[in-house]
């Protein structure tokens, strides 16, 4: 059982009796998933543990962008009251664009009943989630009609600097922007460009391209520029990976995960 740790092909082949690798969280790239499946070896995850505090915090994030809270907050901090320059938007009836419709996208939608959004949801690897409220959509129309996109993407090859230069480009208005996947799902250089070309208005960032791979703060040697540049961005509000680190969240992915391997291993049960 793992939380961030790397379990690479040598470690794996290292225990022959190797049965299961759990993972306590989501994302499985710390896994050497192919090579689990070629020996028969269970990989198991618990995205359902904290499922909840990930769609919170899309809201919350999403709300504070809107309404510029973080700005006002620390202009009144320093003396300030400057209400019109603060003029925030409203959500009610945009269009809020999901790519990656697992349980944390799915969880994201669920949070905005009752906002009066329409939601475009994109998912190239499942289907059959159109009901009311959420309508199944191609990735060219979120990018078309969104006035919102939150990327909730595993991080694989394929989904690697997914939010590039060409993806902004294809936007069809200024959006905001919400990421609370994985870091490198977006090319940080493509989109500092595009928030200062007005192609995003605004963007919030659980997870950086720079982040260390066991979490424990940012790799300064990464594209130091770039990061000096999106640090100093006064249009984006970051936060260090926590959208899903409540104190619910944690026994919630400890029991899901352990009653995936009692399920999977029943006969091993005490």
């Amino acid at each position: 059982m793992v939380r961030s740790s790397a379990v690479d092909k040598g470690m794996i082949d290292a225990a022959p009796g190797l049965r299961f690798i759990a993972r306590v969280g989501s994302g499985l790239e710390s896994i050497d998933v192919e090579h689990c499946r070629r020996k028969n070896i269970a990989v198991l995850n618990s995205p359902e543990g904290n499922r909840d505090g990930v769609g919170e915090t899309c809201v919350m994030l999403l709300l504070a962008l809107m309404k510029v809270l973080v700005r006002a907050n620390m202009q009144v901090r320093a003396g300030l009251w400057l209400r019109e320059a603060n003029r925030g938007t409203d959500l009610h009836g945009k269009t809020v664009g999901i790519i990656g419709y697992g349980q944390m996208g799915s969880a994201f939608a669920e949070r905005l009943r009752g906002f009066g959004v329409k939601v475009l949801a994109h998912d190239k690897y499942r289907s059959g989630f159109d009901r009311a409220g959420i309508i199944e959509s191609g990735l060219e129309r979120v990018l078309r009609e969104s006035d919102v996109i939150s990327l909730h993407l595993p991080l694989t090859p394929e989904t690697h600097h997914y939010a590039d230069r060409d993806f902004f480009l294809r936007l069809g208005k200024p959006v905001w922007l919400l990421n609370t996947s994985r870091g490198a799902v977006v090319h940080t250089e493509a989109l500092l460009d595009a928030l200062d070309h007005g192609r995003v208005i605004a963007a919030a960032l659980d997870v950086l391209e720079f982040e260390r791979p066991d979490l424990s703060g940012l790799d300064p040697s990464q594209e130091p520029s770039v990061q000096q540049r999106l640090l100093a961005h006064e249009r984006v509000l970051l936060t260090p990976h926590i959208a899903g680190v409540t104190h619910e969240g944690r026994y919630k992915m400890a029991t899901v995960l352990a009653e995936k391997i009692l399920s999977a291993f029943p006969h091993d049960r005490p």
